[in-house]
């Protein structure tokens, strides 16, 4: 998500998700609650009653960002939703590909990174956050207010932040912008790895830690002492199902989820659906694919990252 919008790798052992998800079992087929009488036709992360809902750290306001939405999915589904939102990048990837997760709201890069590692999971609806919008959000390259630097080519040499080596906002979409430019975003940068997007913005207004940087709109939009040096549109992150989970439920949670407005949200009377922090950052679901990231398996192959794994 954007909710925002809103991602090492093959060679990288990634870390395991949040305390508890490495406890769940995939293999679950008990039997069903009367709320998800389907259950018994597949697997689930942990039980048949509990989806598990997996998402990466875009800020410090991920959770409360995504609880109307996570409130939703359990009236759809009609079973508890448990929120798990990974320690980093790729850990949700990793949660993916060991089937602890059940539905979740990846970036572009990790949903690509998912499938390259084996994850078994199929995308379905990506988060809007204006009407009329197309699913996706950009990524800017930031410099401090007072800063010199007034182009892409003046980050060479500078101490430069970068969200995770797994985001795709916050590093895929900046190498390739990097090296277009001329300049190894490895070898004629100093990186620095914040965490998240706001974490990125935050220590480049500071201007000691980074002295230039990249994070999603969103987040730049928020953080004070910022200017913009350049912005490219990222296609928008997906959110995806376990392939291993009933087909029946599947094809309920695709139905009640791909289009949903905030409107059909609030008005299903869903606790925060109304606030500010959720308008700003969700409008609706729109319907993507697969093929829609295959624009980030090109931008794999032309920045060669480490983190896009086989």
């Amino acid at each position: 998500m954007k909710i925002s919008a809103r991602v090492v790798l093959g060679a990288v052992a990634a870390v395991a998700l949040l305390a508890g998800t490495a406890a769940c079992s995939s293999d679950d087929t008990a039997t069903p609650t009367a709320a998800g009488a389907s259950a018994a036709a597949g697997k689930f992360a942990k039980d048949s009653g509990t989806l598990v809902f997996g998402v990466v750290p875009d800020t410090a306001s991920t959770q409360q960002n995504y609880q109307p939405l996570q409130d939703y999915i359990a009236k759809v589904s009609g079973l508890k939703v448990e929120y798990r939102e990974s320690s980093d990048y790729a850990a949700l990837v990793e949660a993916a590909v060991s089937g602890k997760v059940d539905i979740a709201s990846f970036s572009g890069f990790t949903y690509v990174t998912a499938k390259n590692n084996g994850a078994k999971i199929t995308p379905f609806a990506s988060i809007i956050t204006k009407q009329g919008q197309e699913p996706g959000y950009y990524s800017e390259a930031i410099a401090p207010a007072n800063s010199s630097i007034s182009k892409i080519e003046d980050f060479k040499g500078k101490k430069v932040c970068f969200v995770s080596q797994t985001s795709t906002s916050g590093y895929l979409y900046p190498s390739y912008n990097l090296l277009k430019a001329g300049i190894d975003p490895t070898k004629d940068v100093t990186p620095v790895f914040a965490g998240k997007h706001d974490a990125s913005a935050l220590k480049v207004s500071q201007g000691k830690e980074c002295e230039a940087g990249f994070a999603e709109d969103v987040a730049v939009e928020a953080q004070s002492g910022l200017k913009v040096i350049a912005k490219t549109f990222v296609v928008g992150a997906p959110m995806t199902l376990a392939d291993g989970l009933p087909a029946d439920l599947k094809q309920k949670l695709v139905s009640g989820l791909q289009n949903v407005t905030i409107d059909q949200i609030k008005a299903a009377g869903i606790t925060g659906a109304d606030s500010d922090n959720f308008k700003k950052t969700f409008y609706a679901l729109a319907p993507v694919d697969d093929a829609k990231y295959d624009i980030i398996r090109d931008l794999c192959k032309q920045t060669k990252a480490a983190a896009c794994g086989k």
